[in-house]
Order: structure tokens, then C-alpha cells, then sequence
């Protein structure tokens, strides 16, 4: 709050609250008495005051930027207060709720402001849960866990604790085009993309593939232009091409953050929707070593692994204490209602379900809708990735382009939505090649049948289409066909 007719000092008046009583009961009333019962001829003065909550501390971390320190500022002012008070709060003896009975039906501490971070017991629920899920080697700490509404929520959240406005993050191109209103809006935070390409050349062994080259290259280009880099975001499995890095990529990649001193957050939101046993994930969390556990950040949420995007639960996983702590401050904005965190611990504590019911229904029905699709593409002569993960197929549809431009691309995108089928245009991925789409495949069958009719009634109904259809990518010379899995 700001604090009318005080004079300049430095104490802290805009930051009273819940944790601090700072100047409530001081001297400086017969001073504000004073100044503002001024005589006529007295010099006017200043009957007001700008709070800066950033003057009374100096940054303390090197993990965070300054408005992140800000932010855990706030957190560590609060927190004692709130920890004393659940220490020792509602006693049914000592301290009775006089609620009527009828209204007791929830838990009465759901009701109460939780731990920021999370209740205790969903926190202790999702350490056991990822642990299980993502095979660390060690049990993982619910005191490095944080949980919000949402995986969106989460790179708000650490694009603001880690970036000053202006710096930025790598991200491999392609990617899930959400995310750049995540770490935007909030934080003023760039992106340079890290172009991936749909041609194999050197050492490559697959298409849109990415290499530690690669990432050398966007660091100095980005370092060039001006431009602070502070992390790199990594999506495993990937959104929109369905990748999913070996053990040897993520150990590379990681390395190339520790040498360069970039924080790696890691989106594993896909993390139980691996459905070709062929397939392999390994979590970053699996590793027997983090090449730099402070600068890494695993986020996971329930929303695509168990289709539940409207419950809003997100979760970080973090061992460094600063971060953790500045997120959490944020959680006042993000956090869950106690009945979803109740809900939610309850879905991890049924493992057998998961495990013996629904990942085994889940996962068959995604080979099945995958199946489909990707014989109906075949069936067009549709190039495409095929890597058993995730809810999508990337498709490239160029050789339906008059030109190889995003105009066209975006011209072909509304025929499909005129003819009442929705897909996602590349550009919208920050994909450098026009003519490349996502189709999301996870749906009845019944709805797929007719998605794909429709999606073939738009495509022969192309009078011009491409003479020579391309197999990868429509810019350059065409590549063999075998670049891409049909």
C-alpha cells in the first residue's frame, strides 16, 4: 500500500501485510499530523509516497533475477507468520470450529490457506508419484516440490523468477506455440529459437533433429545481436513432433547448459503418454547425476496424461531452495483450491488403477487412434513423423501449397476450418518450413473417421497442387522420401 503524508525514509511502508507490522504503532504520526496541518506560508510538501518495494534489500541469490528476488523477498517476509500459525491451528478440542455440522462434509483444513506451495500431503503424493514414474535413482523431495495451476502457470512463473525483461531462452523450433505467451506476457521474456530441420544432413540420424550444434549456433547468434540468454526450455516428449530424446541427447544438452551456465527447464508433460513400447522415455529426473542440479527445472502436469485440463494441476520439481521459494510466492496467483489438491492426492495414491487399468486402456487406445491416421496418410502420399508418443501426428501437406509461403499455408488451414475440421498450421510452432501441420489424433473413433473424411475432402478438392510433391521440405531441394516415417 502506499502511505499518504510521510515523509521520505527508508523504511518500508508500502510492504505492511500480513507478515510484518512495521509502522503501525511508530512516531511518525505527529510528524504526518504536522505536515499536513501546514500554515499557509510554509513551503508546500510532499503528501505522498511511491512505494519501491526493491529498496529495502539487496539480491541474495545468483540463480534469480532481481524482480525474482523481489518475489522471494515477499515469501520469506510472509512465511514465518503462516508457519507459526499452521504449527499450531484448529484443534478441535482447543479450538473449536463452530461451523454447523452440515457444513463439515469437507475437510476443515482444505478450507484454510494451505502452504503456497501445496498441502504437505499432495506435495509428499506427487514426490512418491514421480519417483515411481520417472525412475529416479533416489526418492524425490516433496520439500523440492511446488505445485500450480497449471504447466502455463509454471513458465510464467519461472520465466519471471529467472529473466530480467528482456533476456530470453533457446527452445528448439518447432515447439508448442502456447509457450510464447507463457514467458511473455508475464515476464517479458524472449525466445530464440533453435531452427530444426526436416532434412537429414551430417551426423543427423533423423529428421527435425536436435543437436548441441545447433544450440552453439542460436547461443552466438543470440549473444551477438545483444540478447542475454538465461536457459534453454526442453519439451520430452516433444509438442509437436512427438520426439522423444535418448539418454545420450539429454546428457548432451545438459551438459552444453552447465558449460554455458544456463538454467534447463524441462517439460515432461507427456511423460505417461508413451504408447509404442519400442519407445523408450527417459525423465531428466532418471539421471543418477544432474550435470547442474541448481540450473535444472522439471515441470509436469495432469492435463494431457490424464485428460484433465480443466483441473488446472501443475507441478515443479526443483532442488534449488531460491527458485522453489520464488515460485511459491507466486502460487498466491496460481495456486489450487484445497479440494483439487485433495483430489489430485488421491489419484496418485491409486497406483494400481494407473497401472493395471488406465495407462493400459490409454495407451492402446493411442495406438489404435494413431494407427488410423497414419494409414489414412499413407493412403494420401502424405509424408509424416511417426514416434509413438503423444496425442499428435506432424504432418507435412506442402505438395498441396501453390507456393511454398505461410500465405498459402494459411489459406489451406481455413479451407480445413470452412469444411468444419480443425488442425494446427505450422507457423503457429515456429516452424521455418511452410506446409508442415499437427493433427491431434486422440479422440473416438467415430470423430476420427469423420475428421480424416473431411480432411480428404479438402485435399482433393486442391485444383493446383505441386507438381513434384515433396517428401520433408518444401524450400530446398527435395531430400529421398525415406527422411520421413509413413
Amino acid at each position: 500500500m502506499s502511505t499518504l503524508c510521510q515523509k521520505e525514509t527508508r523504511t518500508p511502508a508500502t510492504c505492511l501485510g500480513s507478515g510484518s507490522t512495521q509502522g503501525l504503532h511508530s512516531s511518525n504520526g505527529d510528524d504526518v499530523e504536522r505536515e499536513c496541518s501546514r500554515k499557509p506560508d510554509q513551503k508546500p510538501l510532499k503528501c505522498y509516497r511511491v512505494g519501491d518495494p526493491t529498496a529495502m534489500f539487496s539480491p541474495n541469490s545468483p540463480h534469480l533475477s532481481s524482480r525474482g528476488s523481489v518475489i522471494k523477498w515477499f515469501w520469506d517476509s510472509a512465511e514465518e507468520g503462516y508457519r507459526t500459525y499452521h504449527m499450531d491451528e484448529y484443534d478441535e478440542d482447543k479450538n473449536p470450529n463452530l461451523s454447523q455440522s452440515d457444513m463439515l462434509w469437507v475437510e476443515p483444513s482444505l478450507l484454510q490457506y494451505p502452504d503456497w506451495r501445496g498441502h504437505l500431503f499432495l506435495r509428499e503424493e506427487v514426490a512418491r508419484f514421480l519417483s515411481f514414474y520417472c525412475k529416479s535413482p533416489a526418492p524425490l523431495k516433496p520439500e523440492n516440490v511446488v505445485v500450480l495451476n497449471g504447466c502455463a502457470s509454471l513458465f510464467s512463473a519461472l520465466a519471471t523468477v529467472l529473466c530480467e525483461a528482456g533476456e530470453a531462452f533457446l527452445i528448439p523450433a518447432p515447439y508448442y506455440g502456447s509457450i510464447t505467451q507463457h514467458v511473455c506476457l508475464y515476464g517479458g521474456v524472449r525466445l530464440v529459437c533453435v531452427y530444426l530441420d526436416s532434412e537429414v544432413t551430417g551426423l543427423e540420424t533423423r529428421p527435425f533433429q536436435l543437436t548441441v550444434e545447433k544450440l552453439e549456433m542460436a547461443l552466438q547468434g543470440a549473444n551477438s545481436e545483444g540478447v542475454k540468454v538465461k536457459g534453454l526450455i526442453l519439451i520430452n516428449p516433444h509438442n509437436p513432433l512427438g520426439d522423444v530424446y535418448s539418454l545420450g541427447e539429454l546428457q548432451e544438452y545438459l551438459d552444453f547448459a552447465k558449460r554455458h551456465e544456463l538454467h534447463v527447464i524441462v517439460d515432461e508433460i507427456y511423460l505417461l503418454s508413451v504408447f509404442e513400447k519400442s519407445v523408450e522415455f527417459h525423465s531428466v529426473l532418471s539421471l543418477e547425476r544432474l550435470p547442474d542440479s541448481q540450473r535444472t527445472h522439471v515441470m509436469w502436469a495432469a492435463s494431457k496424461d490424464f485428460g484433465m485440463s480443466g483441473i488446472r494441476f501443475g507441478t515443479l520439481y526443483t532442488e534449488n531452495r531460491d527458485v522453489a521459494t520464488a515460485v511459491a510466492s507466486l502460487c498466491r496467483y496460481h495456486s489450487l483450491s484445497g479440494l483439487v489438491q485433495y483430489q489430485m492426492a488421491q489419484l496418485f495414491r491409486d497406483r494400481d488403477w494407473i497401472n493395471q487399468v488406465y495407462l493400459p486402456e490409454n495407451h492402446a487406445r493411442l495406438k489404435a487412434a494413431h494407427t488410423y491416421v497414419s494409414e489414412e496418410l499413407r493412403a494420401l502420399g502424405i509424408p509424416f513423423l511417426s514416434r509413438g508418443a503423444g496425442f499428435f501426428i506432424w504432418a507435412n501437406l506442402g505438395k498441396y501449397l501453390p507456393e511454398a509461403t505461410f500465405e498459402q499455408e494459411m489459406l489451406l488451414w481455413r479451407r480445413f476450418l470452412d469444411n468444419k475440421v480443425l488442425l494446427s498450421f505450422g507457423k503457429a510452432f515456429e516452424c521455418k518450413e511452410p506446409g508442415w501441420f499437427r493433427l491431434v489424433f486422440s479422440d473416438r473413433m467415430h470423430r476420427l473417421r469423420l475428421g480424416m473424411q473431411r480432411v480428404r475432402q479438402v485435399l482433393e478438392s486442391e485444383s493446383q497442387v505441386a507438381a513434384d510433391a515433396p517428401s520433408c521440405q518444401t524450400q530446398e531441394p527435395r531430400g529421398p522420401r525415406s527422411h520421413c516415417e509413413d
